[in-house]
């Protein structure tokens, strides 16, 4: 317990010292903290999201005033996604209850000009892991509250037409979690986004079947904001893991990525790999990541989120993989719906024309190159072509 408690120390190090923004050569420091404690439990699940310290919240704005952070236009020109098509219902699911949900959600939409998705249009639904709107987690932990408006604004700025789902769980423990899991599928989501972790531990192939058994679902899960360690259910086999980049601006107004420093990734101890990844990296393991998107949170999304975090409430910036994840769900939306009996998380492997190489930056023991890598996996979306 010693050594692994120092190890995640020493990860959440590394975390804090690749939180950087700009250009390589200008790199300026910024601070974030983890918005959830890492219990160090296989039992128990955390978020993998991180919110800026350095940069006060802010309250009510103008309307269409920008508030610092990326932005569902930025988001869009980056990836190179189609902001009017339409797209499926993008399943999210979490911890706990967030009661300002939906007005802090309906303040997102609106600051940026998208369309009201509420529970009275049928954009938003909110269930328990049992799949009924009543009645839902007793406790709200600020954290996850947190989590739970970065999920909602993250699937809002990929995808803006998609409707959403919520299945609440009524605590942490990662059978909870898997519950919320099923639940999104039971409801017919082919698209689920999972900003959370857990420690991989011996036993965890015997869950598997949660995603083994439900071929053309696209479940993308954090892979954590670990500096390089893997991270369950990102493990699997059946899933998408989704790395973070550090999303820049250039002089040109064009975007660049590299791996972010914070991103988990590497080689899975327990998991075996999958058919259709063949890297050098790890001859006999699972790899992790597949895919990536933006997750320095010095360039994070703007996020709106009421209910206080250490005092802070209103508009922040936030990062992690728990970025990362929601915006690859709804890309997946974008690109329509999974074949019936394939793995979606397959898909990127045979496309990866349609993803941006990422060259640059490290995670961990590993660093990007030309092809794939454990930092990055295929790449960056550039479009959707590539997810389905």
């Amino acid at each position: 317990m010693r050594a692994r408690l120092i190890k995640s120390l020493v990860a959440a190090a590394v975390v804090l010292a690749g939180v950087v923004a700009g250009s390589p050569a200008a790199q300026p420091r910024t601070s974030a903290q983890p918005v959830c404690a890492d219990p160090h439990d296989p039992d128990r699940a955390f978020c993998q999201s991180m919110v800026r310290t350095d940069v006060s919240a802010t309250g009510v704005l103008q309307p269409r005033q920008r508030p610092a952070g990326y932005g569902p236009q930025e988001i869009q020109s980056a990836y190179g996604l189609p902001s009017a098509a339409p797209g499926g219902t993008v399943a999210i699911t979490i911890a706990y209850h967030d009661p300002n949900l939906e007005s802090d959600l309906a303040v997102y939409r609106s600051q940026f000009g998208l369309a009201p998705c509420t529970k009275a249009n049928g954009c938003l639904r909110v269930i328990n892991q049992y799949g009924k709107p009543t009645p839902l987690p007793a406790t709200t932990d600020p954290g996850w509250a947190m989590e739970e408006s970065l999920d909602v604004d993250a699937v809002s700025a990929a995808c803006p037409q998609c409707k959403i789902l919520v299945v609440e769980a009524a605590d942490n423990l990662t059978g909870s979690m898997l519950s919320a899991v099923d639940q999104a599928a039971a409801q017919g989501a082919k698209f689920v986004a999972n900003s959370w972790a857990a420690s991989e531990y011996s036993g965890e192939g015997s869950l598997d079947f949660h995603f083994r058994n439900r071929p053309g679902v696209a479940f993308a899960f954090a892979s954590g904001d670990t500096g390089g360690q893997t991270l369950y259910p990102s493990a699997s086999p059946y899933v998408t893991s989704v790395g973070g980049t550090t999303l820049s601006r250039t002089s040109t107004g064009r975007f660049s990525e590299s791996a972010w420093s914070g991103g988990g990734n590497g080689c899975s101890v327990f998991e075996p790999k999958p058919s259709f990844q063949h890297d050098r990296f790890c001859p006999s393991k699972r790899t992790t990541v597949d895919v990536s998107a933006d997750a320095n949170p010095a360039i994070g999304l703007a996020v709106y989120d009421t209910v206080p975090l250490s005092g802070r409430s209103g508009w922040m910036i936030v990062g992690g993989t728990s970025l990362a994840a929601p915006l690859i769900a709804g890309m997946y939306a974008l690109a329509g719906t999974p074949a019936a009996g394939t793995y979606p998380n397959s898909y990127p492997y045979a496309h990866p024309q349609n993803f941006y190489d990422i060259v640059t930056g490290c995670a961990g023991t590993f660093c990007a190159g030309a092809g794939y890598d454990p930092p990055t996996g295929i790449g960056a979306p550039r479009g959707v072509g590539g997810l389905r």
